[in-house]
């Protein structure tokens, strides 16, 4: 289940919030890896320290999750934490965390939190992958300048927020007003125990005007109808409505994969919300162009049976995406390779924009 590996840091690449990356020379002549450390759960790495490394993911070739990642620096090891919090997250794993969640009793928040019911009408955008949240940033920002967008982050992907360095570019950038973790994901500006928890601390915490949820990176399918981390983005439409939210459901759609069952509207996004949401929400449908514009109707229009489709214009979407201080990168293409990937997330955020006005 696990591959480890012994080794030395030869350098320190780059750095990001929460985020080591180093080059580690492998023993027994292996040759050289790039690893990640989180310096909150393992210390900060060094060039000569030895590091105890996982490279099951470096070994399997995958694209997000292609580091090995280092599980501890046993010659020096990091200080004790101190300070309240207790929750635990990670849970029962070599690597579980203590962190202050915002809904727990010792948290500045509870009380808020607390006698807190509902969001106040409050846009809700549920998309499928990670690659999603800056693409409907994007759209809410070219529409409403100055709008308090906030992430609330699943963990159907990574658990570590700090591995998202395009959350932490948005965030460094002033566009992005903050981010929660919910579940057993954490590395937040703020920790939350569910998805319900997250959005009422995005809004009654953090002030936001529009919160976006979807998972981390590293989205897990098998292929089958119901066996894909982003079934959690039709739960995530029911917890906004339960919240009286606005719940808005960006579409997974893509022109360039070339697997079929992701060509056209996604078939995550078709089971998601045609099967999993069981409130209603306000699903944006893209307007794009020839024969693909009129697919992606065609094949939305399975969801009218429970949800309202809203057609969204893109023009000026594009020039709103290139504008972001990010690269834009899904399942490796990028804006270039596969622009309605990204618009159609954008559209989604252009209509919640109107929504939050």
């Amino acid at each position: 289940m696990i591959r480890w590996r012994e080794g030395r840091v030869r350098e320190v690449r780059r750095t990001w919030p929460g985020v080591v990356e180093a080059d580690v020379l492998l023993a027994d002549g292996e040759g050289a890896c790039r690893a990640l450390a989180y310096p909150r759960l393992v210390g900060d790495p060094r060039p000569g320290d030895r590091v105890l490394l996982n490279t099951t993911a470096l070994a399997m070739g995958l694209g997000t999750g292609g580091y090995a990642l280092v599980v501890a620096l046993p010659d020096r090891l990091p200080p004790d934490p101190e300070g309240p919090g207790h929750l635990v997250k990670a849970r029962y794993t070599p690597l579980q965390a203590t962190v202050l969640g915002a809904d727990e009793q010792g948290s500045p928040h509870h009380a808020a939190l607390r006698d807190a019911d509902g969001v106040d009408r409050m846009p809700v955008v549920t998309a499928d992958l990670h690659s999603a949240v800056p693409a409907v940033l994007a759209g809410v920002l070219q529409a409403r300048p100055g709008a308090r967008v906030v992430y609330v982050m699943l963990d159907g992907g990574a658990l570590p927020l700090w591995f998202s360095a395009t959350v932490a570019r948005l965030r460094a950038a002033g566009a992005l007003a903050g981010s929660v973790t919910v579940g057993q994901s954490f590395g937040g500006d703020l920790e939350a125990v569910t998805v319900h928890t997250g959005l009422l601390a995005a809004r009654h915490v953090l002030g936001a005007d529009v919160a976006v949820v979807a998972q981390g990176p590293g989205n897990l399918g098998t292929g089958t109808p119901w066996g894909f981390s982003g079934v959690a983005a039709g739960e995530a439409v029911n917890a906004a409505a339960v919240l009286d939210g606005r719940p808005v459901a960006a579409l997974r759609v893509s022109e360039a994969d070339a697997r079929e069952r992701h060509r056209g509207v996604s078939h995550h996004s078709l089971t998601a919300y045609g099967r999993v949401a069981l409130a209603r929400a306000d699903v944006v449908l893209p307007v794009l162009p020839g024969g693909f514009g009129d697919r992606l109707r065609a094949q939305a229009a399975v969801l009218a049976e429970r949800h309202t489709l809203v057609e969204v214009e893109v023009d000026g979407l594009e020039e709103a995406l290139r504008a972001l201080p990010v690269r834009l990168s899904t399942m490796g293409r990028g804006l270039a390779e596969d622009a309605a990937s990204f618009l159609a997330a954008a559209a989604a955020g252009r209509h919640a924009a109107g929504l939050s006005a």
